[in-house]
């Protein structure tokens, strides 16, 4: 038998978002329990986007840090009928966002060998002096910039998407109270949007659940609320969570509600 069989896993991305690691989950023999706890809208006001589109050619860099960001961009784009010219390279946070910017035709130049914010500001190539476009949610952690300014940078962020607590799915409540094995996180905002909606039921729902956070920032903001993290693998990708969720589980005793 399978570590995850049978072990009920608490999936918190959105709706559209999430499709990948439930199927990764369901391979794996375990029972997702949706709850998304995040929406991702356009940012409200784009004007400041499309200012930053019509003078592209000023950037050395654009630079994402996740699909959802190249996606608002991308939309952009198609809208005004302009192109990323030629000598502006591209770079992108993870293989994830990668593959999101390859969907659209995008080449990507650039992508760290830890797939997070700080590693991309500390080894994105030949910064100093040049113009960097950031293209992300809006409240993002300010270490990206800081890193790149501190390298010589001249760095412009646009906010071009709102993460937002999700209305709560009565459906997928119900679920997560009948009790689960493990609660995965993709982001510092599933973490703290779960707190933010289930309030002071927060901590005794995951009072002996397997907290698995795809990579340190996630971990961070989880163990800043409370959590304890169990489970953080070494490769910050959905693949990467549920391998290292099954590793987690390997040799314990079989689910559901089994040993954390």
């Amino acid at each position: 038998m399978k570590p995850l069989a049978e072990r009920r896993v608490l999936v918190t991305r959105p709706w559209a978002q999430a499709g990948a690691l439930v199927s990764a989950l369901r391979t794996e023999g375990a029972v997702p329990i949706r709850f998304p706890t995040i929406e991702i809208r356009p940012a409200g006001d784009l004007r400041p986007l499309d200012a930053a589109i019509a003078r592209l050619v000023d950037y050395g860099w654009l630079a994402f840090t996740s699909a959802n960001g190249v996606a608002v961009f991308w939309d952009r784009l198609r809208a005004l009928g302009i192109a990323v010219p030629a000598g502006v390279r591209i770079a992108a946070v993870g293989t994830a966002t990668a593959r999101a910017l390859a969907t659209w035709g995008a080449t990507v130049d650039f992508i760290p060998d830890e797939f997070v914010g700080a590693r991309l500001g500390a080894a994105l190539p030949d910064v100093a002096g040049r113009r960097v476009l950031l293209a992300r949610a809006a409240l993002a952690r300010e270490d990206l910039v800081d890193i790149l300014a501190a390298r010589g940078a001249l760095v412009d962020e646009v906010a071009v998407y709102d993460t937002i607590p999700a209305t709560p799915d009565p459906e997928g409540l119900a679920a997560l109270e009948r009790g689960i094995d493990a609660a995965t996180f993709t982001s510092a905002s599933t973490v703290r949007n779960l707190a933010t909606l289930l309030g002071l039921r927060a901590r005794p729902l995951l009072d002996g659940v397997a907290v698995a956070c795809i990579g340190p920032v996630t971990a961070a903001e989880a163990r800043g609320l409370g959590f304890t993290v169990h489970v953080e693998p070494d490769e910050h990708t959905i693949p990467g969570l549920v391998r290292a969720l099954a590793e987690h589980y390997a040799g314990l005793p079989a689910g559901p509600r089994g040993a954390r």
